[in-house]
Formats: C-alpha cells, structure tokens, sequence
C-alpha cells in the first residue's frame, strides 16, 4: 500500500510544490494539503495519514501545538517538520511535541522522499545541520561518555548502526541475531543510557564519540 501523506504548510506554492512532489513517487500518495493546523486537525479523519509533513510557523494554531492535537487523535502518525529554521528550542519543542524528524525545506526533493519513506519505516530522519545542533545542544548539557562506555560490545555496536540510520530488522540481519534479540538489547541500552527513546540515544552516542 503507498504512504498516505499530508502536507500542512501555509505557503501556497510550497505546498502546491510538495503535493506534486509526494504525488510523482511511486510509493507515495498525497493524502491532502492544508494551509492551517486547525483545518488539517477537522479533516483529519477523512485525510488518514501516515505521515505529516508540517510547517512550524503556520497562522492561528502554530505547528508544534497541532503536531500534539495530531497525536493525541493518531498515536500512530509519523510527523516530519518541515521548516527554515534551525532555531535549537523550536527542534525540541518539535521532537517533545511528538515529531519523529525535522528537515529544512531546502532539503534535495530525493532526500525528502526518501526521509517520508524512512521515518514511515521507523527512521527518524533529520537534516544534517539540525542533527549537529541537536548534538551541541546535548554536549552542552555535559552527556557523561562513562554511560556509553558501560554498554557492551554488541550494545555499542548495535548503537553505532542505529546511529547510521539501520532499522531493526537490518541491524539483526547484519550482526546474525534475531528481531527479539535486537528489541532486548535497546531496552537495555535505553537503560543503561537513561533516555526514552531512538533519536535520544542516537544523540547521547554522538555526543560522547565527538568527545572521544
């Protein structure tokens, strides 16, 4: 079945230019395409996303605090911001709103294809510049690299491939090792590690390599 996707985005020709380039992958359909948080939220039952493509500066209702309504009413949707702005406190208040990626809007059209197909397999797809704020911000906070180094051998190289961007079942197949296995290992580095998440984890493991 091809990724439903909507696009939230105030701009007219931005968003006319999304849908049609949503529209030209093959794998991909666009679901619709509003200009407000609050009209995207009334039909949204009728729209049934998989993934959300949002503006954050958007008239009325902002897209951070739509992205919220959004997942209270769809747990399951996987939203992406879309954005000019590389603004630290807008990319957390996004990740801590529910988002699962941030990009820029002037992110190459294949890469933003391939970031909805990504973050639709369980990625969590983000523009290079917004990763290396993301990682400052962490560094900044003094990440202790002690916690990643008590992670096992197979634990930091499980980390370092879901650093690289692998999905679970890739990860499994290339170290030889089941699904479940690769499932207990995070739980146990999501411990060890303190964090609640992929990308927090991802971040914590960049963040002690850069000061390696």
């Amino acid at each position: 079945m091809p990724i439903r996707v909507l696009i939230v985005e105030d701009n007219a020709g931005m968003r006319e230019s999304l849908c049609a380039l949503v529209t030209q992958a093959p794998q991909l359909v666009c679901a619709g395409a509003h200009a407000t948080g609050e009209e995207a939220l009334r039909h949204l039952d009728q729209t049934l996303p998989d993934v959300v493509l949002m503006d954050i500066h958007l008239p009325g209702m902002s897209g951070i605090e739509c992205v919220v309504r959004m997942k209270l009413r769809r747990p399951g949707v996987q939203v992406l911001m879309l954005t000019m702005y590389e603004d630290s406190e807008l990319i957390f208040e996004s990740l801590r709103a529910g988002a699962t990626g941030y990009l820029l809007k002037n992110q190459p059209a294949s890469e933003l294809i391939q970031a909805i197909e990504q973050v639709h397999a369980g990625g969590a797809p983000m523009s290079m510049r917004i990763a290396r704020k993301v990682v400052a911000y962490f560094q900044q906070i003094h990440q202790p690299r002690s916690e990643v180094e008590q992670l096992t051998k197979r634990e930091q190289e499980i980390l370092a491939l879901l650093a690289r961007g692998y999905l679970y079942k890739e990860i499994a197949d290339l170290l030889g090792i089941s699904l479940s296995t690769v499932r207990t290992h995070l739980h146990t580095i999501y411990e060890k590690l303190h964090v609640q998440s992929r990308t927090e984890a991802v971040v914590k493991y960049l963040g002690a390599d850069r000061h390696a």
